[in-house]
């Protein structure tokens, strides 16, 4: 279940958005008011601004409150009255107030032309308000249809951010791990970095894998599918052993099952010993059989010849590799590594700088070409590529010794641990 945010220090932001979104339409309609009823009304409003300016929004209420007495249909007292209640912890309160804001701000775009949002800027922040608020009230239904309807509109990501990860909590807590993901998804295209957005990912697509395999235990329990989703599991936990014994019993119900003689290989490379090690190449071959343009097969096979020396035969199979996949950094940067073996470093070049601007985070990539640069008399860029080689090994020493707590091996730290010399 993923938390709900604590988004108070936006409160104030939003308030500031909200006065200025809708200033015309409160214009008009002080406009056609009695004088008295237009300096009452200036005067709460001049009030509860200067408390806001000294940062006392809780003597701002009473006089919005007053305003809103005087001119109920006013947009921007409405609007602003909900934000402070919201932020105030009375959710409740607030509800009233966004309502009665969205349908005055509905009345009045009604009346004008153009485009449902160019004359609305500010609605989608009072229905994703309002949606967090019902939500906080146990109102589901309706919290859910205001979040989603905001959440489509925002155009302010910041917010965008916090309504879609309260949408998410919702989401999760109902069982709709799908619509949860694809607002994450969503999200993550904006702010792929954000750690309480990848850690609610991580949550949530946890869920979903979890929901998946108690189906297809319910569904399929003696199926190949079974047993190669134990073997995930299995490697997850740091159970090799037992997740080789998973791979072979789903071999030996379906053979030709997609993926699984790769995946079986990559476990078996993994091992110090030379005739497990033997037993991953056969496997490898076995995935070509299945897939002849398995790219990863292909390109484990190369690697596997550089070792024992067959240095053409690995150049072959690097090249296909590069052929079939020109965005892999790992194939050009295996096969660059080739190519200087054999003498032909002025042909690597290109492919190192490839690797490097495919992969920006590949210390072996940048390690190699440092070498290279040195021996082509380009000192600064070598010293440049030294630099970025020793930041990135120092940040995965981090992370070897993190994973290593988690009893995992990520692909990316094994890629580390290559021979870079």
């Amino acid at each position: 279940m993923i938390a709900k945010l604590g988004i108070a220090s936006a409160g104030f932001v939003l308030l500031a958005g909200f006065a200025l979104c809708f200033s015309q339409a409160s214009g008009v309609k002080q406009e056609v008011k009695p004088e008295d009823k237009q300096q009452r009304f200036a005067a709460h409003i001049e009030k509860a601004n200067g408390y806001l300016r000294e940062k006392q929004p809780a003597l701002a209420i009473p006089e919005f409150e007053a305003a809103v007495a005087i001119d109920p249909e006013n947009v921007d007292v409405q609007a602003n009255l909900g934000v402070l209640l919201f932020f105030q912890g009375k959710a409740a309160d607030s509800i009233p107030h966004f309502r009665a804001a969205l349908a005055a701000r509905n009345a009045a775009g009604s009346q004008l032309s153009g485009p449902q949002e160019e004359r609305q800027p500010g609605l989608a922040k009072i229905q994703g308000l309002l949606g967090m608020a019902e939500n906080r009230t146990l109102d589901f239904p309706d919290a859910r249809k205001d979040m989603e309807a905001a959440f489509l509109s925002l155009q302010d990501p910041r917010f965008q951010l916090q309504l879609g990860l309260e949408l998410v909590g919702l989401d999760t807590e109902s069982g709709d791990l799908d619509k949860a993901a694809a607002v994450i998804a969503q999200l993550r295209r904006a702010d792929p970095d954000n750690a309480e957005l990848l850690y609610a990912a991580y949550r949530t697509y946890s869920d979903l894998a979890g929901e998946s395999m108690l189906a297809l235990s319910l569904a399929a329990p003696d199926s190949a599918q079974m047993h190669q989703l134990l073997a995930h599991e299995d490697i997850r936990q740091g159970n090799t052993n037992d997740a080789i014994a998973q791979y072979r019993k789903a071999i030996v119900i379906d053979p030709h099952l997609p993926g699984i003689h790769f995946e079986l290989a990559e476990l078996l490379h993994t091992s110090t010993d030379e005739t497990v090690k033997k037993e991953a190449e056969k496997e490898y071959y076995a995935a070509l059989m299945e897939n002849p343009q398995n790219e990863k097969s292909i390109l484990r096979l190369a690697e596997i010849d550089g070792r024992k020396g067959n240095t053409q035969k690995s150049y072959e199979e690097y090249t296909k590799a590069v052929e079939l996949q020109p965005a892999d950094a790992e194939a050009k940067l295996g096969l660059a590594k080739t190519l200087i073996d054999m003498n032909q470093a002025d042909k690597a070049l290109s492919l190192l700088e490839d690797a490097v601007r495919l992969e920006p985070t590949n210390a072996t990539a940048h390690y190699r070409l440092a070498t290279l640069y040195r021996k082509m008399g380009r000192g600064d860029d070598a010293k440049r590529e030294v630099e970025l080689y020793q930041k990135l090994k120092d940040m995965k020493e981090k992370l070897r010794a993190l994973y290593k707590e988690l009893q995992v091996q990520p692909a990316e730290i094994r890629a580390a641990e290559q021979d870079e010399q």
